[in-house]
């Protein structure tokens, strides 16, 4: 599959991309869909990003190599095209419903300048390509480990396990911390309404615990002091064979986890908190709230269902009409798939 994706993104113009990756349940597998083999099943769509560093520079190079994959937009010139996935929505650009015929495979591609990805994946201005890039996905470039972009990649990573850790009580399973960290960008998400599977989580987080594991498992060692795992544990009602955390839930601990929050997480937990004063009171005061849980999880609903809005009134444009109808469609498919 490695190959094919390569493949795939060879005929994109790829010199000022610094990073791509894949996703989705066209690459990674999701209870009910077809097994994710060498070769996609032919209804699947792979999901692909590119993280450029000049945005006008690769939809000028892009719209000459494959007019078609755009909408009309793109008789407005590339300027304009870059200015419309940079100022509005989640700042991401995308085509959809791309078919590549010398492949067989039918892709959809978003395109995100690196200091916008690099802002969402810090501070979760939207929380829209981050909460992505917190489940498992297939790196098609190999970053530095000195790059901003790849210390930014793990930052999102802990802290989507310290906003998890928030939500989970004492003791949890492997499967409940992996089910909350990739419902952070799905609960407040519109779609979740009508568009996509309502057991969308467990079907992304059931048949991937072993890779959220792998993933998550050096934030796991940088948290060491907080959490603490069993990997020969069981579960507390079946008593089956389960990998069990318990984490520190004291005054101290929680504390620190919410000091260490993104920046526009901390911003919605600061208005939604019954609390007036600077960050550093809201702290104080959610250390010992009984609702904070609640509190926590409204609040990061509250910046996915705006990004979520804005990026889905935003794709109308960037792919057409018919295009929009056919995906609303497969996805509203979803919404009544058992």
């Amino acid at each position: 599959m490695l190959d094919l994706y390569r493949r795939a993104v060879g005929r994109f113009p790829l010199g000022n991309v610094s990073y791509m990756f894949a996703y989705g349940s066209g690459v990674k597998q999701q209870i009910g869909y077809e097994k994710v083999q060498q070769k996609p099943d032919s209804k699947s769509v792979i999901d692909l990003v590119f993280c450029v560093r000049d945005t006008r520079g690769f939809h000028a190079e892009n719209i000459h190599r494959h007019s078609s994959h755009y909408s009309a937009l793109r008789y407005m010139g590339s300027n304009l095209v870059a200015q419309y996935q940079e100022l509005l929505g989640a700042r991401v650009y995308f085509n959809t419903l791309v078919p590549l015929y010398d492949l067989g495979v039918t892709i959809k591609y978003g395109v995100v300048h690196e200091d916008h990805l690099i802002d969402d994946l810090l501070n979760w201005r939207h929380l829209y390509l981050a909460g992505r890039l917190q489940k498992p996905v297939t790196d098609l470039v190999k970053l530095d480990a000195d790059s901003r972009l790849k210390t930014a990649l793990e930052r999102n990573l802990r802290s989507a396990c310290q906003t998890a850790l928030l939500l989970l009580p004492e003791k949890f399973t492997a499967y409940e911390l992996f089910y909350a960290i990739a419902g952070l960008s799905y609960k407040g998400d519109f779609r979740m309404i009508f568009g996509e599977n309502k057991q969308k989580v467990h079907n992304i987080v059931q048949p991937q615990v072993s890779e959220f594991f792998a993933l998550y498992q050096p934030i796991m060692k940088q948290l060491s002091q907080y959490m603490a795992v069993d990997l020969h544990g069981q579960e507390p009602r079946s008593l089956k064979p389960a990998i069990v955390f318990e984490q520190d839930k004291s005054g101290e601990a929680t504390r620190y986890h919410l000091r260490h929050l993104p920046k526009e997480l901390c911003h919605r937990l600061k208005r939604n908190a019954a609390c007036r004063g600077d960050y550093a009171d809201v702290v104080e005061y959610l250390a010992v709230a009984p609702l904070l849980s609640k509190i926590v999880q409204v609040s990061v609903n509250d910046i996915v269902w705006r990004s979520s809005i804005k990026q889905s009134l935003k794709n109308i444009a960037t792919a057409g009409i018919i295009k929009s109808l056919v995906y609303s469609f497969r996805k509203a498919q979803k919404t009544f798939a058992v």
